[in-house]
């Protein structure tokens, strides 16, 4: 699936670790990324976290999409900073499930995300 994933390979976001219920991205922020403050636009943060989202809520096999998702930004991310999302399964219930992803700055947290997740039927 992210091998197909267009939007995420023109912004540069490589895959650095897949498995169950888990996935790790990676994305540096480009001068394109940034809002008339000089800072990272957010809809580029959401995006990444979103991306390491849908890699984890897609590694059990059925196709799976969001049903909602949530982010709470906690620093500005600035150009040439390296943002890596990591994203974890909390619970799946039914063709439903719930992920967190965080989203970092070397150790400083700058982004949290709640991913909810639908499996679709065959």
């Amino acid at each position: 699936m992210f091998e197909a994933d267009a939007a995420s390979a023109g912004l540069g976001i490589h895959l650095e670790e897949l498995g169950a219920g888990r996935a790790v991205v990676r994305m540096k922020v480009t001068p394109a990324m940034v809002n008339g403050h000089r800072i990272g636009h957010g809809g580029y943060v959401f995006l990444l976290a979103d991306s390491a989202f849908s890699c984890a809520c897609n590694s059990h096999g059925p196709v799976t999409v969001a049903a909602g998702a949530d982010i709470v930004f906690v620093a500005q991310v600035r150009e040439g900073d390296e943002l890596v999302a990591t994203a974890e399964e909390r619970t799946r219930y039914g063709r439903s499930g719930v992920y967190d992803v965080t989203v970092r700055r070397g150790d400083e947290v700058v982004a949290e995300f709640r991913g909810r997740s639908r499996s679709l039927r065959p």
